[in-house]
């Protein structure tokens, strides 16, 4: 086992939630996974709109198949952002210990 492999210790100091990794690939995954989840929320709302027209349309109206893709897009995007506060650099600590 190398330096820059995820290490189960982290996890139950953390409490199994957490995984620690290098800071190279934290930054990544932050980077990366923000990104992907303003976009995925960005295209949700205008999905949303668009099946909704512009929230103007009668229910009767309502493009379902678009309003539940734009809703699962949205969903999508704050579940990848949720996951990606998972990980953590062994730099930077934990809040938990600091605090006190």
């Amino acid at each position: 086992m190398t330096d820059d492999e995820p290490t189960a210790s982290a996890d139950a100091e953390t409490g199994g939630r957490d995984v620690e990794v290098p800071m190279d690939v934290y930054k990544a995954v932050t980077v990366f996974s923000t990104l992907f989840a303003v976009l995925c929320v960005v295209v949700g709302f205008v999905v949303l709109d668009a099946a909704t027209q512009r929230a103007t349309a009668a229910p009767e109206d309502v493009n379902v198949v678009l309003a539940v893709v734009g809703l699962g897009a949205i969903a999508l995007g704050a579940g990848v952002y949720a996951f990606s506060t998972r990980f953590r650099a062994r730099e930077m600590g934990n809040s938990k210990d600091d605090a006190t």
